[in-house]
């Protein structure tokens, strides 16, 4: 059965869920079988609470009423959630514009450069994302980067009746993975990169590769891709997708290709040539991965057919992302900044950019999130120690692991000499400050915009902003 007829056939439908304890009289419950928790398990809890039609793929027959309550057959719950959800909200996507975001790295600043480009050029925009929801005075607290179908749909119909004209969404590769965007009809998508991430979760970098793949292989011929020509990903990107493509990059032959680049410590210049035509363009952001990120917005904003000279002022007047190379004042000769680099290759990234501008020493303070994927913990202790003067090693998000265990693994990636650990990580920030002199970095990566820190039994509120003032003060 279609979502639309489900809806047609047993309206009035007062909501959707497949949360039984959201469920309320006159709710349709989606018994969706999750990584920690089966939904068929609660289907009765959500019958009495007032659900009038359950949904299941575990169910024998297609349609069946038992007294009041009638069950459904699918075969997939949850796609089925999604399309049921975008159906109840009327399908809010189909008069918003959505550009769907994804990739390893880059997705945050991405959002945020459309949502001043857009604003630069007379549009309204609404942002779904890591740091949060918003849109026009409205912000949401954000749980994942990619909120769940029902919480989706709900949150672009705000947006729908508040008249926003697009929707910049970073889409993770686990939301694509759980159809948490089925049901989403998408003006556009971007394509940042792919490098190790989430292997706790999808295992290999091929289903990690796939789970990325269905947002541009679910594109329709009618809009338009954007993708990274410097990354190999791409190549297999442009077969799976009928959308338009148009490519940009650094190094490779593409549609907008960037050149001419210029590093500084406060900001970066560079040119991009586009149809023949050569531009010079001036960003605060640094370091070679906001090239990439400011020429993904650039490709967009020309595809999308925006006045590039709007454009160009909008991405230069941009000063930063909460939590991405974000400067705290010190007042102490020496530079701090925080970053949300959690990765081999963020991290690799963040250092290379920082070394470009950099006369003097950088000192890093990172540490790995527990209950993720392990087999990156060595390498960012290899790159963190190859790269910068000084490490400084300590907690990131433990969860249920012991920070300690954690720490070895990142040690066990080390050959030289020239870090230390420091589990507690207000102590490891005061450290790496103590350390640092005229003119040195300090990068404390992993946790960027994250006001908090999860350990075994409890959450704590952890800011490494306030952490570098309190030391400070």
């Amino acid at each position: 059965m279609r979502a639309r007829k489900l809806l047609a056939k047993f309206r009035p439908v007062k909501g959707v869920s497949c949360n039984s304890g959201s469920v309320k009289k006159g709710f349709v419950f989606v018994a969706v079988k999750g990584i920690k928790e089966d939904g068929n398990k609660f289907i009765d809890e959500a019958v009495g609470k007032g659900a009038k039609v359950v949904v299941s793929q575990k169910q024998k027959t297609k349609t069946q009423k038992l007294g009041r309550v009638a069950y459904v057959n699918v075969e997939n719950a949850r796609q089925f959630t999604g399309e049921l959800a975008a159906e109840f909200y009327g399908n809010p996507s189909r008069k918003i514009k959505v550009v769907g975001i994804t990739g390893t790295n880059g997705k945050t600043t991405i959002t945020y450069l459309l949502e001043a480009v857009l604003k630069r050029s007379g549009f309204s925009s609404g942002v779904v994302g890591t740091i949060n929801y918003r849109f026009n005075n409205n912000v949401i607290a954000s749980k994942n980067t990619t909120p769940g179908p029902v919480e989706l749909q709900s949150v672009l119909d705000r947006m729908r009746r508040a008249r926003v004209d697009y929707c910049a969404m970073e889409v993770s590769s686990h939301a694509l993975d759980q159809d948490r965007v089925a049901g989403i009809k998408f003006h556009s998508a971007i394509f940042t990169n792919l490098t190790q991430d989430h292997l706790d979760y999808h295992r290999t970098m091929e289903r990690y590769f796939l789970a990325k793949a269905k947002l541009f292989s679910g594109l329709s011929p009618e809009v338009f891709a954007v993708l990274n020509n410097d990354d190999k990903f791409s190549r297999r990107l442009k077969k799976c997708t009928r959308a338009r493509v148009i490519t940009y990059a650094v190094d490779s032959p593409a549609d907008l290709q960037a050149g001419d680049i210029v590093f500084k410590s406060d900001s970066t210049e560079f040119s991009f040539t586009y149809r023949g035509r050569k531009t010079r363009l001036k960003t605060n952001f640094i370091g070679k991965h906001n090239v990439y990120n400011v020429l993904a917005v650039l490709a967009w904003s020309l595809k999308a057919g925006l006045n590039i000279s709007r454009v160009r002022d909008a991405v230069a007047g941009f000063k930063y992302v909460p939590g991405r190379l974000e400067g705290v004042e010190t007042g102490r000769g020496f530079s701090v900044f925080v970053d949300y680099a959690h990765t081999e290759d963020a991290l690799n990234n963040i250092l290379r950019s920082l070394r470009e501008v950099s006369q003097e020493r950088i000192i890093v303070v990172f540490g790995c999130g527990g209950d993720r994927d392990k087999t990156k913990r060595p390498k960012m202790g290899r790159v963190a120690t190859e790269l910068a003067d000084f490490a400084v090693i300590t907690s990131d998000n433990p969860r249920s692991e012991e920070p300690l265990d954690i720490i070895r693994d990142i040690e066990a990636g080390i050959i030289k000499d020239n870090y230390c650990i420091v589990p507690e990580r207000a102590t490891a920030i005061k450290k790496a400050l103590s350390l640092a002199k005229n003119g040195d970095i300090v990068l404390i990566a992993g946790k960027g915009h994250e006001n908090y820190q999860v350990f075994k039994n409890k959450t704590v509120h952890f800011d490494d902003r306030e952490a570098v003032s309190a030391c400070l003060r």
